[in-house]
């Protein structure tokens, strides 16, 4: 109760948190928290790597898919250290400048995987509706300012959030909800006017997230509308079938993201597990099932996967030969 009454105008530490009611088993919790950070890791590594060493994955497609593996890389590092000191060692505190870096850097790599989803759905559009003119409209320099421009905005829109909390007084307690720091979570502890906070960040909501997901949703009505004037029905599956990896990645990111932002918004109506399991699917999922997604449904990405292992296998078994024939 001391800790309340207390105001700071920043307050010294805050306190993560784990799986309520469970901090007894939390050292095995992190076991598949760990291995799932593992997957996260590896999948979206071996993606980077599949597409930078195979010269016919040098396309727009997989070109996107690279953004997408190096976005989730990044929104996975930014959580790692305090997910693993929560769960792993018990350590729930945090410095508040950190966990305000913490925060720009989720919420910034958020809104970076949401504008290359977008720029996917337009890669799928084109590709589609006009295929002779695919490489002409997605030339190399377009897809670096497609990547830069996402870059930008995620920067430009998410550097004002720990700006507008750091001129707010804290009294509310020291008690996050998460195992990381989320700005809605983090602003739910200042007991000055939060207003402009408020406004702010529907407004980013809207002007990222929303503005991306109308677009989705557009550019998928043409796609179908481009699908259903194909003659032949194998031809429209065909179609359809280049889209089935972007569409679940698509609904994988954004139904986390929409749920977790309205228990932050109704959240006295749920309970506190509720708001963990859905703020880790948030963490987790995009990451680690985004490259099994596109290794299983997409052949050339599984093919180029299958010979960079194949290749380094081979290079283990001449390797393990070699070593053989100089022991004595």
């Amino acid at each position: 109760m001391e800790l309340r009454n207390h105001s700071w105008s920043q307050p010294p530490t805050l306190l993560l948190t784990g799986i309520p009611g469970l901090e007894d088993a939390q050292v095995w919790i992190s076991v598949p928290l760990c291995a799932m950070y593992l997957a996260a890791l590896l999948g979206n590594c071996t993606i980077l790597f599949v597409i930078k060493t195979t010269p016919s994955l040098h396309e727009p497609q997989y070109i996107f898919l690279s953004m997408l593996a190096a976005t989730d890389l990044g929104l996975s590092l930014s959580t790692l250290p305090t997910v693993l000191n929560v769960f792993l060692l018990n350590l729930r505190k945090i410095e508040f400048h950190s966990c305000l870096t913490q925060m720009f850097f989720i919420h910034t790599f958020s809104s970076m995987e949401s504008a290359i989803l977008l720029a996917m759905a337009f890669d799928r559009f084109v590709a589609i509706r006009n295929p002779l003119h695919y490489t002409a409209v997605l030339t190399p320099t377009r897809i670096v300012r497609i990547g830069l421009a996402a870059v930008g905005r995620g920067v430009a829109l998410m550097v004002p959030l720990p700006i507008l909390l750091k001129r707010l007084p804290f009294c509310k307690g020291v008690i996050l909800s998460h195992c990381y720091c989320y700005h809605p979570d983090v602003m739910k502890l200042a007991c000055g006017p939060v207003r402009v906070n408020i406004i702010y960040g529907l407004s980013l909501v809207i002007c990222s997230f929303g503005i991306d997901s109308v677009f989705i949703v557009i550019s998928y009505i043409l796609i179908l509308k481009t699908v259903l004037g194909i003659a032949s029905k194998r031809g429209q599956l065909k179609a359809l079938n280049t889209c089935v990896s972007h569409i679940f990645t698509v609904f994988i990111f954004y139904v986390p993201l929409i749920v977790l932002a309205l228990i932050h918004r109704f959240g006295k109506f749920t309970s506190p597990l509720l708001h963990v399991t859905m703020a880790n699917l948030f963490l987790f999922l995009t990451p680690v099932l985004n490259p099994l997604v596109y290794s299983l449904k997409t052949n050339q990405i599984r093919a180029a996967v299958h010979k960079a292992m194949k290749g380094r296998g081979h290079l283990l078994n001449w390797s393990s030969m070699i070593l053989v024939k100089t022991i004595p």
